[in-house]
């Protein structure tokens, strides 16, 4: 941080993530698009009404990162600009848990009656890997 307390432009420069995107196909199939990683052996179908809620609550996630973005632009102050990433990461850690309890109640329920829960239990382990510090 500089000595005004403020946020610059080019200490926040990164590179966006690669996109994970559905279209209006609300029964697909997900893979796991990590390198190395077996591919889900199963439909991942979820209902209109839970991709709705998800996709909801990541458009306002989104804005909000928009919001922070201008913040910081217009160089509002640090504390200000921390608190509102913190309501950001709030927000996408709920998103998380939305996905996690959908995946175990339907994903890994189904894969369980169909035979095939080993191959998603890795998945889930590895993706868990990746998601907790």
């Amino acid at each position: 941080m500089n000595t005004s307390n403020k946020l610059t432009h080019e200490s926040l420069t990164t590179s966006p993530p690669p996109e994970h995107t559905h279209d209006e196909d609300h029964n697909h199939e997900h893979t796991d698009h990590t390198p190395g990683q077996v591919d889900s052996v199963h439909p991942h179908v979820h209902s209109e009404e839970s991709l709705r809620r998800i996709v909801n609550r990541l458009s306002r996630i989104e804005g909000h990162v928009r919001g922070i973005k201008t913040m910081v632009q217009q160089n509002s102050p640090c504390p200000d600009v921390l608190l509102q990433i913190a309501a950001v990461r709030g927000a996408i850690d709920k998103v998380a848990r939305i996905v996690l309890d959908e995946h175990l109640t339907e994903c890994i329920a189904r894969a369980a009656q169909e035979g095939n829960i080993d191959v998603e239990l890795e998945q889930l382990k590895a993706a868990l890997d990746r998601f907790l510090p």
